[in-house]
């Protein structure tokens, strides 16, 4: 899998924020320490240190319960959208790290 390659201004910072906040898990830092990348559910981002770009993509998070996600993650003053729910089948949230890059969390709901 193709990670989705986010720009941050500070890469500490950025690592310290995807793990502690979001939930990710390292799985490789490069050997000059110049970009890493993070798993979350099997979706695999890279940070890499630099200006963001408006046009990166945007990763796709799976979770089980995105009301819960949403919750802590406003709780823990992180910037998020508002829960948008697709015809009863997915709901979404919109999630950004604190350089603006946006992220998609993802909920897929059981049919009734």
């Amino acid at each position: 899998m193709t990670p989705v390659w986010y720009h941050v201004r500070n890469l500490e910072a950025g690592r310290a924020f995807y793990k502690d906040q979001l939930g990710f898990t390292e799985t490789y830092v490069d050997g000059d320490g110049s970009w890493v990348k993070l798993e979350r559910n099997g979706m695999e981002i890279a940070l890499a240190e630099g200006e963001p770009h408006e046009d990166s993509g945007v990763a796709h998070v799976d979770v089980g319960d995105i009301k819960a996600v949403a919750d802590k993650l406003r709780k823990d003053g992180v910037e998020v959208g508002v829960v948008f729910e697709l015809h009863g089948e997915m709901r979404l949230l919109d999630v950004f790290d604190p350089d603006g890059n946006r992220l998609q969390f993802a909920e897929e709901l059981s049919p009734a």
